[in-house]
């Protein structure tokens, strides 16, 4: 879908008595099965997918990434894997959609998991990796090993703690989350751990329904704000009063030879309501590539099927027109209820996100020098994703959520959501990688072409230093735990799934100026 008109938004009284309801949560829909969640090859104990009598209240069902696993896809081979790639993401929902409508039949027998869920998973999974395998041979003249080890999936708990793949962990790849103290009361510094650090600020400007022929009964009803009624989460136990966080952000220090300015572009908070499912960075040329819904400013041509030339003649919401790039990010939903107009469009309804969409208060965009010397400019049309939409079954390793309330930023929260106090409100920050191999544009996995800085603030060996975008979205939601970002389904919608995307489509020109006031110590606009 393009965009999404909206609804008018209901009181704020009425969102706080909503938001107070929501304080009674319960996990009725987490159903006990049976079943060994293997933490991947080489690891001891039945593989994914076997059954052992643990008792564990299975919430979701967990599939090793294959695009982070693959090694790298020549140039020929991408499109063909990238479309694989999409369809393995529609067959994980697909499947836990089976798993959901079947939870009290597989609460009974747990062999019905296998047998109607996980099994033709594993098929098709096989066939798309098989895919993929052909497709790269055929490329480079040699099958990427290992594949089949990638097909199995399993079911896991909510509270089941997920390492990473083998293989999950790219080089020159880290947390980068912004998690500094600013230098203005109420605003977070931005500070990639490992070294990307920036000056703070100030607040910025205003189908297929699977195999098996027993189609169960409906999933007991639970989790936050009910999610539709399917009971996929957020829970209680992913919020956390922020009072309750000690500070735990260092102010950032530049070293000698520092590029201490920033330069800020404005952008808007999408007010035109321009939503979609797609991800034209991870899946381009798919539809609903995403399984959630992105809220979009920048650039107003974007969807799954934008090429450069599309992007370079868009129309931006940005104030200066140089600047038509694309920043997009999964819309915040308010659990109350209330239905917006894509209840049964993919990326809402049909994904398992529902709830009202909140168009944020504020929305900054700042790009930040590094902490060890000068920067370079960013190349046209570069391509940037930072955290991870499916870290809640990858693992920590690629994700880079920052959660706070403003008034408390220098308490900066990674796997929860903040209850902000009365007056406060939530804040999300997304700090990206700053150093690029000085070559590509987007790479295989979309992650290894551009890096975070290393501990001592410096570029991995190989890369460069580039203006670090710093992301700041405010939202006046009611205090309490009634909200959640959207997620694939089967990621349950945990904070630690946020994710930004970022498509440099600044002009020369505006591009120099950026890099003269950063590498200059000025602040421009």
């Amino acid at each position: 879908m393009g965009r999404t008109s909206r609804k008018k938004r209901s009181t704020l009284a009425n969102r706080a008595i909503v938001a107070s309801a929501a304080l009674i949560l319960g996990g009725g829909g987490l159903v006990a099965v049976n079943v060994y969640a293997s933490a991947g090859e080489g690891t001891s104990g039945p593989p994914r997918g076997e059954f052992q009598a643990a008792g564990r209240q299975m919430s979701t069902i967990d599939c090793p990434d294959a695009g982070i696993a693959l090694p790298g896809i020549p140039e020929g081979a991408r499109p063909e894997v990238d479309r694989e790639l999409a369809a393995m993401d529609t067959q994980i929902t697909e499947a836990y959609r089976q798993f959901a409508d079947r939870r009290e039949r597989i609460a009974r027998d747990p062999a019905l998991a296998t047998n109607a869920v996980l099994g033709p998973l594993r098929n098709k999974r096989a066939a798309s990796l098989d895919r993929i395998g052909i497709a790269v041979e055929r490329a480079s003249g040699e099958r990427p090993q290992g594949l089949d080890g990638l097909a199995g999936c399993s079911l896991r708990a909510d509270d089941e703690a997920a390492p990473p793949e083998e293989g999950q962990a790219e080089e020159g790849q880290g947390n980068g989350q912004g998690n500094g103290q600013g230098e203005e009361p109420g605003e977070a510094a931005d500070q990639g751990q490992g070294g990307d650090q920036g000056e703070g600020g100030d607040q910025g400007e205003g189908g297929d329904q699977g195999e098996g022929d027993d189609q169960g009964g409906q999933g007991d009803q639970g989790g936050q704000g009910g999610q539709g009624g399917q009971g996929n989460g957020p829970e209680a136990s992913d919020f956390v009063e922020i009072e309750s966080v000690q500070p735990n952000a260092d102010r950032p220090r530049n070293r000698r030879g520092a590029s201490r300015g920033t330069f800020r572009t404005d952008c808007g908070r999408n007010e035109n309501g321009k939503f979609n499912p797609d991800n034209v960075i991870a899946a381009p040329g798919v539809s609903n590539g995403a399984h959630h819904m992105h809220d979009y400013i920048g650039n107003q041509a974007t969807d799954a099927f934008s090429g450069d030339d599309e992007l370079a003649a868009g129309e931006t919401t940005c104030r200066n027109q140089g600047d038509r790039s694309t920043y997009y990010w999964p819309v915040l939903r308010l659990q109350n209820g209330q239905d917006e107009n894509d209840v049964d469009a993919d990326g809402g309804g049909k994904d398992q996100n529902t709830g009202e969409i909140q168009t944020p208060s504020q929305v900054t965009l700042k790009f930040t020098g590094s902490p060890t010397g000068k920067v370079t400019a960013m190349p046209r049309f570069l391509r940037i994703i930072t955290g991870d939409a499916k870290a809640f079954t990858n693992g920590n390793a690629n994700a880079n959520a920052s959660w706070s309330c403003t008034g408390f930023e220098n308490r900066q929260l990674k796997d929860k959501y903040p209850i902000c106090p009365e007056g406060s409100q939530v804040v999300r920050t997304f700090a990206f990688q700053s150093c690029w191999d000085g070559r590509n544009t987007d790479s295989a996995n979309h992650r290894t072409h551009v890096a975070f800085a290393q501990d001592d603030g410096r570029c991995p060996q190989g890369f460069r230093a580039i203006p670090q975008l710093v992301q700041r979205i405010v939202y006046d939601v009611p205090p309490g735990p009634g909200f959640a970002v959207d997620s694939f389904p089967e990621q349950l919608h945990k904070p630690v799934t946020d994710h930004g995307d970022f498509i440099n489509v600044f002009d020369d020109r505006l591009m120099r100026k950026m890099v003269s006031c950063i590498n200059g110590g000025r602040s421009c606009r």
